[in-house]
C-alpha cells in the first residue's frame, strides 16, 4: 500500500505538536519544582530566624514528638521545634549539621532546616507542598494543549489538504491531457518546492512533442517513399499484360525486378531503423577488427564491380563495449554510402583508431563530399543531397545515428583533408 503524503504530514505535525506540549509541560514542571524548592528553603530559613527558642521553652521541650509536639501552622503545614542541647526526637539525627536537609520520617518526606545554637531550632515542612506546586504548574501547561489537540488535529488536516490541493489539481489536469498533443503544465499556485518538478515534466513533454512530430513526419515520408516504387511496380506489372512477345516481356521484367529490389531495400532499411530504435538485449565486448574484415570481404565484390579500391587501415586491434548488431549496422550503412557515392576508380578506406579516451572508427572516401550546410541534415530520415548521383532512400545515415545513440556514441561527417572527399566518423568513449 502506497504511503499517503497527506496522512503522513498530518501524523508528523500532530505528533510534533504533542511532543512540544510534553516538552513544555516537563520544562514547566522542572522550573516550577526548582522555584518551589527555592521558595520553600527561603521560607524555612526566614521562619527559623524569626522563631527563637528561650530557656523556658528549651526546658519543657526536651522530648518532642513530630505528631504531637511543636508549634504548628495549619495553613502552611509548617512545624517549628526547639530542642535544648543535643536532644532530638527519634526521627531527627542528633549529629545533623545546621542547614537544609531532606529527611524521610517513615510516614512522609520532610524538608528540614536546622539552626544551631544553645537551643536548636528545627523548621519542618512536608515536600508534598512543593511537589504539588510543580505538578499543578505542569498540568496547567499540558491540559489546555490536550484539550486543544482535536482542534489542532483538525486544523493540521485542513491546512495540509489545502496545501496539497494544487498538486491534486495538477495531477488531474495532466491525466486529462490528450495523448496526441500534451500541453505544458502551469505552475501557478504551486509550492516553490514543486516548481523544479513541473519544469522537468514540461521539458519532458517538449521532448515527447518533438519526438511525436518526428515520428509523424517519418511515417508520412515512409508512406511517400513506399508509394512511389509500389506505384511504379503496379504500372510495370500492368504493362506486362499488353506485351505479346516473349522478348518484349523480358525487356519489361528487367525494370520490374529493379523496382522490386529497390522496394525490398527500402523495406529492409525501415525494419533496421525500427529494430535500432527498439534496442537489443544488451552490450558485449565486440571485436571490431574481426567485424571490419568481415565487412570488407562482404563489400569487396561491389567495390570490384565499381573498380573502387576498398581497404582496411588498422593501427592495432580494436574492441568496443557495444551491441554487435547496432555497431555492424553503423559500419554497413557508412560503407554502403561511401561505395554508392564514390565514383569509379575511387578509394574507400575503413580506419580503426584506438585512443586513450575515445575509440574512433572512420570510413574515408574520395568522392564528391557533402556541403557544410547539409552535413547535419544528412542524418534526417529520407533526406538526400540535391544533385547527388546514385540511388538511395535517405535512411542510411539516419539509421547510423539512431544506432550510435543507442550505443552512447556519436556519428558525424567531415571533409577529407587530403585530396577531397568525405570522412564518416563514429566515436565512442573507452571503458
Amino acid at each position: 500500500m502506497k504511503r499517503s503524503l497527506q496522512r503522513h504530514l498530518s501524523l508528523v505535525l500532530g505528533s510534533a505538536v504533542l511532543l512540544a506540549g510534553l516538552v513544555a509541560a516537563a520544562a514547566s514542571f522542572s522550573l516550577a519544582y526548582s522555584e518551589a524548592k527555592e521558595f520553600q528553603d527561603d521560607m524555612l530559613r526566614q521562619i527559623a530566624l524569626l522563631s527563637r527558642g528561650d530557656s523556658a521553652v528549651a526546658s519543657t521541650l526536651q522530648q518532642s514528638d513530630l505528631s504531637n509536639d511543636g508549634i504548628t501552622d495549619p495553613e502552611s503545614r509548617v512545624t517549628i521545634f526547639h530542642f535544648p542541647g543535643d536532644t532530638a526526637p527519634a526521627w531527627l539525627k542528633r549529629d545533623l549539621p545546621p542547614g537544609l536537609h531532606t529527611l524521610n520520617t517513615g510516614i512522609e518526606q520532610m524538608r528540614v532546616f536546622v539552626r544551631g545554637g544553645l537551643v536548636r531550632t528545627v523548621v519542618v515542612q512536608p515536600t508534598e507542598a512543593r511537589d504539588e506546586i510543580a505538578i499543578n504548574s505542569a498540568l496547567r501547561t499540558l491540559i489546555p494543549l490536550l484539550l486543544l489537540m482535536p482542534v489542532l488535529a483538525w486544523l493540521i488536516v485542513r491546512i495540509v489538504r489545502s496545501e496539497l490541493a494544487p498538486i491534486t489539481k495538477l495531477a488531474k489536469s495532466l491525466d486529462e491531457q490528450s495523448a496526441h498533443h500534451p500541453r505544458q503544465l502551469q505552475s501557478d499556485d504551486l509550492p516553490q518546492e514543486i516548481i523544479p518538478f513541473i519544469y522537468a515534466i514540461n521539458r519532458l513533454l517538449e521532448r515527447v512533442n518533438h519526438l511525436m512530430g518526428q515520428q509523424r513526419r517519418f511515417i508520412a515520408d515512409a508512406a511517400h517513399e513506399l508509394r512511389s516504387p509500389l506505384t511504379a511496380l503496379s504500372i510495370q506489372a500492368q504493362n506486362l499484360t499488353h506485351v505479346d512477345s516473349l522478348e518484349g516481356m523480358r525487356e519489361r521484367v528487367v525494370p520490374l525486378q529493379s523496382g522490386i529490389e529497390r522496394a525490398r531495400q527500402l523495406t529492409e532499411q525501415l525494419l533496421n531503423l525500427a529494430r535500432t530504435q527498439a534496442g537489443s538485449d544488451g552490450d558485449s565486448t565486440v571485436n571490431v577488427s574481426t567485424m571490419a574484415r568481415e565487412l570488407i570481404a562482404e563489400y569487396l565484390p561491389l567495390a570490384e564491380a565499381r573498380r573502387i579500391d576498398l581497404g582496411l587501415d588498422e593501427i592495432e586491434p580494436l574492441s568496443l563495449r557495444a551491441e554487435s548488431d547496432a555497431l555492424r549496422l553503423i559500419l554497413k550503412n557508412a560503407l554502403e554510402n561511401a561505395l554508392k557515392y564514390t565514383p569509379e576508380g575511387g578509394e574507400v578506406t575503413l580506419r580503426l583508431l584506438p585512443g586513450d579516451k575515445d575509440d574512433v572508427i572512420e570510413v574515408v572516401d574520395n568522392g564528391q563530399g557533402i556541403p557544410v550546410s547539409e552535413r547535419e541534415r544528412v542524418f534526417d530520415s529520407f533526406y538526400r543531397i540535391s544533385g547527388a548521383s546514385g540511388e538511395g532512400s535517405g535512411l542510411g545515415l539516419a539509421i547510423a545515428r539512431e544506432a550510435a545513440n543507442r550505443l552512447g556514441g556519436t556519428v558525424s561527417v567531415h571533409e577529407r583533408q587530403e585530396g577531397g572527399g568525405l570522412v564518416f566518423r563514429y566515436q565512442q568513449a573507452c571503458e
